[in-house]
Parts: C-alpha cells; structure tokens; sequence
C-alpha cells in the first residue's frame, strides 16, 4: 500500500516499478522494502481485476470506425489506426486549397496561351500524405488540377490512402505512392507544378530533392512545426536544421518564418534556382510558406542582400540588422553588387548601454507578394471552405503589414520600463505624428511594426512614462529601464490620435488573430490519429509520476508513509 499510495493508479506502472526493485534486490542492492514477490502478485491481480482506463483512451477498438470530413473529402479511419491526423491543421489544408487553386489557374492558362500542350495538365505531389486527406481535398476542390501523388513511407498509410480515394470516388486523380520522399523526388525532377511538404516536425530533409523535383515557376508549400527550435529555444539546433541560429525575442514567430525562408532559398541557390515567397504565415504551432521557385543563375546573386545577421539587445530587446550583401542599380542600368559594410552596431547597444546576442542569417527580402493576396482575399471559393472568415481576415491584415523585418511588442515595451500599459491606437498615433509609417504582423495580436528607428520608439515611451510616471527608485543603477529612462527625447512626441492609427481590418472587425482552436491543442503526437473529440490527455495522464517511479525503483527516493487520514 505504501508504493501504491506514492505511485501512479495504472497497476501497470507499479508492476514496473515492483519489477525493477525485485531485480536491484537479485543484483544484491540493499532495498528498504521487503514482500516483494507478495506485494507483486497483489498488483498483478489488480491488473487482471481493474480496467485500464489511461491505454484503452489513446487506442482505438479493432472494430472502430470513424469517418473525418473536412470540406468535400471524407476519410475513414479504421480500427486501431496509426496514422497522423490532425484537426486543428484544417485551416492549414483550407489556405493551401485556396492557394493551389490560384496556382492551377496561372499555370493552366499559362499552358494555353504559349499551346505546350493539347491537353493542359497541373501535378501535385504531396510527398508525405498520412491519411491522405489533403491529396483528397486538392483532387476535389482545385479547379484543373490532373493528378495528385499522395506518398506516404508507411505501407499501412499507403493502403489506407488507396481505401480512402476509392471511398471518394477519385482513382482517376489520386495516385496513392509508397516511396521514400526524398528518393522519390530526386528520381522525378522537373516534373511537378507543385509540391507540398507537411513533415512532423523539420522540413529541411526534404528540401534539397524538392526544389529539384519541382518545374520551373512551379510552387513549394512547406509546413515547420518545431517552432521550439525556430523560436530561439535550442539556437544550436536550428543551425543544425536549418543554417541559421534562432534567437529567443518576442518576434520570435517572424524570426522563425524568415530562417525558413533563408533555408529553402539556400537550397534552391546550390542548383542555379532562386525563390519568390507568395505567402507565409505564422499561425497557432507552425509556420508556412508558398514559394515560387524559378531558374536563373544571375538570379541568385540578389540573395545575400536579401540575407541578414540580427543583433539583439539583451537588456532592452531593441534589434538591429546586418546585410550579408548590398545591391544597387548602376547609372548606366543594371545591378552593382558588393560586400555589406559593418558592423551596424556597438559592441554595447546605443539605448540601454547591454551587449547583444547575434542571431542569423534571416531572410529579409519580402514575405508576401502583394498582388497574389489581394487575388486570394477575392477568391471565389473562399466562402466555401470551412475556415474562411479566419483566412480572411488573416489576409487582410498580412495586406496591411508593412515591409520591414521584425516587430515590437506593445506589452514588451511597457513592461521593461514598468509603465501603464499604453494602448496601442496611442503609440501607433504617436509613431504616425511623428511621419513614420507603423502596423501590425499578422503573427502577434500585440505587435508594432514600424519603418521608425529604434530611437524613435523608445523617445514615444519615454514621452508616455512622463504622463505616467513610475517608481525610478525601485530599478536597479545599471537596468535597461532606467538607463532609457534617463535620456532625453530627441523628437516632439504627439499623442493625438491619428486616422490612420486603426487598420481597416480592425475597424471592419475580421476575424485576425484566432484564439486556440481546442482545449490542449497543438502539433500532436507522432504517428498517431488524433480525431476530433479524442482527449488529447489520456497519454499525459497515463505518464503522470513516471519519472518520481523511475526514481524510487532506482532507489533514489523513499516512498511517504500514508497518513492515518489517508488509511
């Protein structure tokens, strides 16, 4: 009673627990327990006896069936099912349908005009399709499109996917592939309009054989859900994946979408290709990103002054960018290129006197192209996909961002000076008045991004500290804050609230930043159907006190005798 009243309820994990201590005791450990085998049997039965309650919640029965519908595909996932399913990704495959389908278009009639073909084609390989159902939605739901390869490694995914096209209806479109993905490309280069990469995790593994299977204009769709290791949480790590080293900063969610930029534009340059980002987007766990990839070996020498190293203020999170390359048009036309000057910072930062971490190479050229979203917000389709409203208002806020890397955050701001928070629509006025151009990113619903130097932001918050004043005394002599603090304003700071301080997306009141979509949401498990209605924290439950079980097999903890309330 007295492991059992310590341990975990799942008999399972006592009996491991009990396991472990009979075998420490053969090996002649000295173990303060004793009845060993007795207590063993005792659990054992108890095993035979109860219900199973935290395994039987994350395994589906044999007999089970469940059928997934999602815009105008449905799926069927039978018995005990081990293939990856997420729902809250749903606005993921609604965008790449929308996106597709402008693609498909373009290339469709791009086919007719120049007469390449008699008949016109559009191919889409999705080389890692689990369940299949975003092969299923783009053969339904994208106007043109004439064959879509859903490949998966598993043999078990694979048939799944074939009962599911032929439960669709759609043997004509959909060609079920078992294939290592990476193989598969590099023995199909130049042959799809677009591919689309949606991995459990890092993508970077796939990138070198995609951007050669793709044509040339044609489009990758690339998904990252390690936003731990792309928002500056193992720096190290993503140097590794991806070629850059992320930085911890609260624009966090952009530094992660411009590393996995620079990181397919590095792969595209080693075979003479270059990119042009259509859209990218940071959005609950992942980010993701649709890229035109084209030929052109001259091309690929605009890349380093698109490139950029970023140091960052330890103390006052101020940010400053460092081109890998310059790029300038000649008088007699044509481009100059040259090697960047620096470096743009001091060894200490100019505003609150802290040295800076250094993070990079990032991509610093444009995340959207301004045309194809304007094309996407007046879809026609768009009304028919299940998450619309959130697409649209999304769209439109990534419409009103500005071109410029990186952004600050209002609750950032206010909270290293210990000021009141000040609302946005004032510092945006005060930033406008003061003849700078100022937005939101669409990857925080706090952001404030802006054309104005660093200086100018922090001259804005001194301004607002003078209205509300705080406690100078309690900071201590070397803080960032109070070093801000201490220095005078070098422009006229002016309040009043200024037109143009609320965006249309506000004042029209879409849908631009969405809550969490589910109770415990997230990227999911790996390699396992998470359905809708399945409660994600059956696994979580079954493995709380594991390490504290682990601990006291080894015999590094001893297990709390049970209070006489407790008997």
């Amino acid at each position: 009673m007295l492991i059992a009243s310590k341990l975990s309820r799942n008999p399972h994990v006592i009996i491991t627990s009990v396991k472990n201590l009979v075998r420490r005791q053969s090996r002649g450990v000295v173990s303060r327990w004793t009845g060993l085998e007795e207590q063993e049997s005792k659990f054992l039965a108890m095993a035979d006896s109860e219900p199973r309650e935290p395994e039987a919640c994350i395994t589906e029965p044999e007999d089970q069936v469940k059928v997934i519908s999602e815009g105008q595909a449905k799926i069927i996932v039978r018995g005990q099912s081990k293939v990856f399913y997420n729902p809250v990704q749903e606005f993921n495959r609604d965008i790449s349908v929308a996106i597709l389908n402008l693609i498909a278009e373009d290339v469709l009639n791009e086919q007719i005009a120049k007469n390449e073909t008699s008949k016109p084609s559009f191919r889409i390989l999705e080389a890692l399709s689990a369940t299949g159902l975003r092969s299923i939605r783009y053969a339904k739901e994208i106007s043109g499109v004439t064959e879509v390869i859903a490949n998966d490694l598993s043999k078990h995914a694979v048939e799944m996917i074939r009962q599911n096209v032929q439960d669709n209806k759609i043997e004509n479109v959909v060609t079920p592939n078992h294939a290592d993905a990476t193989l598969f490309m590099h023995q199909h280069r130049n042959e799809f309009d677009a591919i689309d990469l949606d991995p459990f995790g890092c993508p970077s593994i796939f990138l070198d054989s995609a951007v050669q299977s793709v044509k040339n204009g044609g489009v990758l769709l690339v998904t990252a859900t390690d936003m731990a290791v792309l928002a500056g949480n193992s720096a190290e790590t993503c140097f590794v994946k991806y070629g850059a080293v992320s930085l911890r900063s609260k624009c966090c969610h952009e530094i992660g979408l411009r590393i996995l930029l620079q990181c397919i534009s590095s792969h595209a340059n080693r075979y003479g290709k270059y990119i042009e980002p259509l859209f990218s987007m940071s959005a609950d766990f992942y980010v993701r990103v649709a890229v035109k990839v084209r030929n052109g070996a001259n091309k690929c020498k605009y890349t380093t002054s698109k490139l950029s190293m970023v140091y960052q203020c330890v103390g006052c999170g101020t940010f400053t960018l460092q081109p890998l390359g310059n790029c300038q048009e000649r008088e007699k036309g044509g481009p100059k290129f040259s090697v960047a000057h620096g470096p743009t910072v001091n060894s200490s930062c100019e505003h609150c006197g802290h040295r800076h971490h250094v993070g990079g190479p990032i991509w610093t050229g444009p995340l959207y192209a301004q045309q194809f979203l304007l094309r996407l917000a007046n879809w026609p389709g768009l009304d028919a996909l299940g998450t619309a409203k959130r697409i649209r208002g999304v769209v439109t806020v990534m419409r009103e961002e500005l071109d410029t890397p990186l952004y600050y955050t209002v609750d950032q701001l206010c909270s290293l000076l210990r000021v009141e928070a000040i609302p946005t629509i004032t510092i945006r006025s005060a930033i406008l008045n003061a003849g700078f151009k100022v937005s939101y990113s669409h990857c925080k619903s706090t952001s404030l991004k802006t054309d104005a130097p660093a200086s100018v932001v922090w001259d804005v918050m001194r301004a607002w500290e003078k209205e509300k004043p705080t406690r100078r005394d309690k900071f201590a002599e070397n803080s960032a804050a109070l070093r801000i603090l201490s220095k005078e304003t070098s422009i006229a700071v002016d309040f009043t609230p200024n037109s143009e301080a609320n965006p249309p997306s506000r004042l029209a009141g879409l849908t631009r930043f969405q809550n969490n979509p589910a109770a415990f949401w997230g990227p999911g498990a790996r390699s396992h159907a998470r359905l809708l209605g399945e409660d994600t924290q059956c696994k979580s439950r079954q493995n709380q006190g594991k390490r504290k079980a682990k601990e006291i097999a080894d015999g590094l903890h001893e297990p709390k005798t049970m209070k006489k309330s407790d008997e």
